[in-house]
């Protein structure tokens, strides 16, 4: 089901969801000094966002050796950007090449397909965020940026618009761009495709792509835009035990 701000989808209980609602709670309400809260944020983290988080960090530990940009389509509230960012602070924070690039029309789904079937419940501008979000985004990332080396090499970029435009563009644009790392979170058919097909020509042996909706029935538009483009017959699709549905391979 959906909540009701948003289109977030929650699979939880109803017992779970009250936990959640109570959790959210004291974290509004968190007694602690202002100046406390961020290097305790630990403290309000579950065991599902925790996971998510150790994931990048293994999948980050992968293009240590690679040469080449990161980019995550489809970044909602940016926070897979964030701890990319995090994480390039922490493992090479002299690495100017290593940009990260995020693509979404910070307004929702656009291109809805009968390939996303009925599931998801979803339309045309599901998923949006707030309005002017995108600045708020640039804001953290770039706090983020001027707490490690180098802050001034801007070394993040936020590409706003329709993706199965953008990101063509973005590429003609830059065409020196090799992609390290590519993080898919579209959810739907036409714009993962657009990409997949778009980045084709920046790939190589090493580079990693990730999934969040591969062999999910509620999204399947993922899967058959992987199908179509590069094909499963010669993909090795693997995940990590603490995820249940996001997934990875790496080019061969």
């Amino acid at each position: 089901m959906k909540t009701k701000n948003h289109d977030a989808i929650v699979l939880s209980s109803s017992d779970e969801k009250k936990v959640f609602g109570q959790f959210a709670d004291c974290f509004k309400s968190s007694p602690l000094p202002d100046d406390e809260i961020l290097p305790n944020i630990g403290l309000f983290l579950t065991s599902k966002n925790l996971s998510r988080i150790l994931f990048f960090y293994e999948i980050y530990k992968k293009i240590l050796d690679t040469h080449g940009i990161i980019v995550e389509f489809g970044v909602r509230w940016g926070q897979t950007l964030s701890l990319m960012s995090s994480l390039r602070g922490i493992f090479e924070p002299f690495n100017r090449h290593r940009k990260i690039v995020g693509f979404d029309t910070f307004e929702g789904f656009k291109g809805m397909a009968q390939e996303d079937g009925e599931l998801c419940n979803c339309k045309e501008g599901s998923f949006s965020v707030t309005s002017n979000y995108e600045d708020y985004l640039d804001k953290i990332l770039f706090l983020q940026e001027q707490l490690n080396p180098i802050p001034h090499l801007k070394k993040y970029e936020l590409v706003k618009g329709d993706a199965r435009k953008t990101v063509p563009e973005y590429l003609k644009k830059h065409p020196e761009t090799i992609i390290s790392l590519a993080i898919f979170d579209f959810d739907i058919y036409s714009p993962t495709k657009s990409a997949l097909e778009a980045i084709q020509p920046h790939l190589y042996k090493g580079s990693v792509l990730v999934f969040d909706e591969l062999c999910d029935d509620v999204f399947p538009g993922e899967t058959i835009a992987l199908m179509e483009t590069i094909g499963l017959k010669n993909l090795r699709i693997k995940r990590y035990p603490m995820t249940s549905r996001i997934s990875y391979l790496e080019i061969e």
